[in-house]
């Protein structure tokens, strides 16, 4: 891997999170795979040599359990589902170079070469352990075979992982009052050898390889706690049939055990690269090079996933000598109607649903990778959907492709006979260079911002020079700025081409111009567009209030017929439920004698989850006129920028706020102070209004949580 902006001369491989082969897709799964894709095709439009690949996670105790539910073998209930998702990635315009499974042959060798590299390399060691254990079922449980408490916050955990509370990885044996799921008895511990990878040995190397390693700020941020509390060694294998036998058959320790799911997962990203390699020819791609010389390795995944993904993954692949990520790019979670995303209550927004409702894909793929950065949480609603389809892909877009189209149709049969003015190609020159900064900064928002904003420009030219007025005054002129809109219309259909690849493949054609819009280039932005074409048609469709309206009862009733109460499942990634990292605390020494005491009621859970607080960028500062402490700010939240009235103009030298992160209270009822609306309050402490603000680089609109 290199540290050179892309394109690179290196091949680059773009992988997503494996889903778990278990259930139907929604969109909390979606916004990372729509995300990776998109990601893929900005770097083809750039030139870089890319591949985009992924699977369907085959084992693992979920797929286990849910087999057995249903009384069929795991691998002919994993099939099923991977059956599914090879249909349904393709309708959202997913376009996977390769999408394997890790119960494949590739997989499987692969991985037993790995783990028999690593245990040849002195990585691997055997430990007596403790194994909950079913007396009654007769048998060991591994991961989702049993429930109990955390040892670490009290919550509810489930085998791998503490599911309500802090979320963190946990290795066999160290649930506390486990329970079979089987038959729902109390557990036993046992003990029983198991594998283990030695992580701890990693600990310098994995520091250096944070210290690299580009993406998003959370997956850099987030395994450095890990680091500094101490590496523990990792459990490579479990009490189960189900998955990827151990590599030494010979060794009786190994019979009755398969390696860990999460050690065969990651491996599908190299042999699902492999399977396209082989396919293709190594001439054209070579898997090789990308993933043992001097490939560029972008992993896009759930947050709930950065602790694999930056702890384990790196350790094993410098093991057993492959090349390191250049990049990881964790995803925020979705939300709906501001509420977690909940399977069990029907609380979601299904892939399925949403194409049976009618709805292009490149709506969808708009809103989920436009709304907020990457990294953060984007809460979903139809509201906001058709707020931001009617606005931006109606109202910008669409409005300035079909205007300016339909009038250079009308007038000159397509585009006019004249050069592009020099104010329009440093325009779009200008949008180029915003796309190529987005795409190594992986940012999938700035990159459609590029082309949204570009449309909105085109809009304000052609309202500015009144062409329409210009046939008859000023002809020459008037096809000057035709020539111009056509322009811009074709630079936008390239620029947006990796978020809505299906609408700007539609415009392209409209345009008549030849080859597929997927094979062009940035520059094909500035080349000049076919001579002739035909009546364009409006490529984009308003959702109207009573079709809104409509698909929020309907949500509404399928929450109420799923009856129970919230299972707490709350946000969604990709392999695995929630699996963020532990947050510490820590307490200063402070003198509380001045402190209020603290109130005795308590909140729940899900009384906090109501509250959404976001990380917020002061714009502008101003006191109000006639208010002795009030002060008007403008605080951008990443989705937008918004007015507060703060009580801090006494407190604060206002001219120096502007570019301080806050923290604001983004859900509170607007209210009326001075005459100024506020839409929001800012958090401070104490009597000094002492700003609250984040120690690290959380981005503008990242929740607090």
């Amino acid at each position: 891997m290199s540290t050179d902006e892309f394109p690179t001369d290196s091949p680059a491989i773009v992988t997503c999170g494996l889903p778990y082969a278990n259930g139907d897709l929604h969109i909390g799964h979606l916004r990372g795979y729509i995300g990776a894709d998109a990601f893929n095709r900005a770097l083809e439009t750039m030139g870089q040599e890319t591949a985009y690949v992924s699977g369907s996670d085959m084992h693992g105790t979920p797929v286990a359990v849910n087999a057995e539910q249903e009384g069929v073998d795991p691998e002919e209930f994993a099939l099923e589902w991977h059956r599914k998702y090879e249909e349904t990635f393709p309708k959202f315009n997913v376009d996977f170079d390769n999408y394997g499974h890790t119960h494949d042959e590739t997989n499987t060798e692969l991985t037993q070469e790995i783990v028999r590299t690593l245990d040849e390399e002195g990585y691997v060691y055997e430990k007596e352990i403790q194994v909950a254990y079913d007396p009654d079922a007769d048998q060991y449980l591994p991961d989702r075979y049993v429930e109990g408490t955390c040892p670490y916050c009290g919550e509810k955990a489930r085998g791998d992982e503490c599911d309500e509370g802090c979320q963190r990885h946990l290795e066999p044996g160290e649930v506390e009052d486990p329970k079979s799921t089987i038959t729902g008895n109390d557990a036993e511990y046992r003990e029983r050898t198991h594998k283990f990878f030695r992580v701890s040995e990693f600990s310098d190397y994995l520091t250096e390889f944070l210290d690299n390693l580009e993406g998003t700020s959370n997956a850099r941020n987030q395994p450095r706690q890990w680091i500094e509390e101490g590496l523990q060694d990792w459990c490579l294998t479990r009490d189960m049939e189900w998955g990827i036998d151990y590599p030494n058959g010979d060794d009786e320790s190994t019979e009755d055990i398969v390696l860990y799911v999460w050690v065969d997962a990651p491996v599908e990203y190299i042999a699902s690269t492999k399977q396209y390699s082989e396919r293709v020819g190594t001439d054209e791609y070579d898997w090789e090079r990308v993933w043992r010389e001097d490939g560029e390795i972008v992993h896009v995944i759930g947050r709930d996933i950065i602790q694999h993904h930056t702890i384990f993954w790196p350790a094993m692949l410098e093991g057993a000598d492959y090349n390191a990520p250049r990049a990881v790019a964790a995803t925020g979670f979705i939300t709906i109607n501001g509420k977690g995303l909940s399977t069990s209550r029907n609380r979601a927004i299904w892939a399925e649903e949403y194409l049976e409702e009618g709805f292009h894909p490149d709506l969808l793929r708009y809103y989920l990778t436009t709304t907020g950065g990457l990294q953060q949480d984007v809460d979903f609603s139809w509201d906001a959907f058709q707020e931001k389809v009617n606005g931006e892909l109606v109202g910008t877009v669409g409005n300035f492709w079909y205007r300016s189209l339909l009038f250079a149709y009308r007038n000159f049969e397509g585009t006019p006979d004249a050069d592009v003015s020099e104010e329009v190609q440093e325009r779009i020159e200008g949008a180029i260079g915003e796309i190529r900064e987005a795409v190594n900064d992986y940012s999938l928002r700035g990159i459609g911002q590029a082309a949204t904003r570009l449309a909105q420009f085109g809009n304000e030219y052609i309202q500015r020079n009144e062409p329409w007025k210009l046939t008859d005054e000023d002809p020459e002129q008037a096809a000057q700025v035709i020539r111009d809109c056509v322009q811009i219309a074709k630079a936008v259909a390239v620029l947006l081409e990796p978020i809505t690849p299906d609408k700007s493949r539609q415009l392209w054609d409209q345009i008549g111009e030849d080859g597929e819009i997927a094979d062009a280039g940035l520059e094909a932005a500035l080349e000049t567009p076919p001579r002739s074409f035909e009546e364009p048609g409006e490529l984009f469709e308003k959702i109207e209030d009573d079709r809104v309206a409509e698909l929020n009862e309907e949500l509404e009733d399928r929450v109420a017929a799923a009856g129970a109460d919230d299972d707490q499942e709350g946000k969604v990634g990709t392999e695995s439920d929630d699996t963020d990292s532990d947050e510490s605390a820590a307490m200063a020494n402070a003198d509380t004698d001045d402190l209020e005491p603290l109130l005795e009621d308590r909140i729940g859970f899900e009384e906090f989850q109501d509250v959404d607080i976001r990380v917020g960028r002061i714009e502008t500062a101003e006191g109000i006129e006639g208010a002795d402490d009030l002060a008007r700010l403008e605080v951008d939240i990443g989705f937008e920028t918004r007015q507060v009235v703060a009580g801090i103009k006494q407190l604060h030298d206002l001219e120096e706020l502007p570019g301080e992160k806050c923290i604001l209270l983004a859900n509170m009822e607007p209210a009326e102070l001075f005459g100024v609306e506020s839409n929001g309050m800012v958090l401070a402490a104490g009597e000094q209004a002492d700003l609250l603000t984040t120690h690290g680089d959380a981005e503008v609109g990242e929740k607090v949580r």
